[in-house]
């Protein structure tokens, strides 16, 4: 049982360890973009959504109760929705430079990998996994 639990800590701080890297990599990324009004605005939604995928997770490890630890899970699940929008709207809507296209979709698949685990583990908190 101990193994098990270990096995469990050790991949948390694996998931916290790659929404960490996944955070830089956007804001490196979002750096890179035009400076243009439109562009501008998109980058701070982006940026905002994105990094709060991160404060929502390590805020859970913080949480009071079991519902505020699954509040959390449920603001980074949102956070992680709204910031695939946005990467798709500056993919979709031609505002990325060529040369970064592929960090977007890279970007973006990580994003959906991210909600994908992180709506997961919701589930599985209700006891809804069948």
């Amino acid at each position: 049982m101990q193994k098990y639990g270990q096995e469990r800590d050790k991949q948390k701080q694996e998931f916290k360890l790659r929404i960490y890297r996944y955070i830089i990599r956007l804001i490196q990324f979002l750096s890179r973009l035009p400076n243009e009004p439109v562009i501008r605005e998109i980058k701070s939604q982006a940026t905002r959504s994105g990094t709060s995928i991160g404060a929502n997770y390590f805020e859970a490890e913080a949480a009071s109760s079991k519902k505020d630890y699954q509040n959390f899970f449920h603001h980074a699940l949102k956070s992680a929705n709204e910031t695939k929008f946005w990467l798709a709207i500056l993919r979709d809507g031609g505002l990325i430079p060529s040369d970064l296209k592929n960090e977007c979709d890279c970007l973006l698949q990580e994003t959906k990998e991210l909600s994908n685990i992180l709506a997961a583990s919701l589930i599985t908190m209700k006891g809804k996994r069948k």
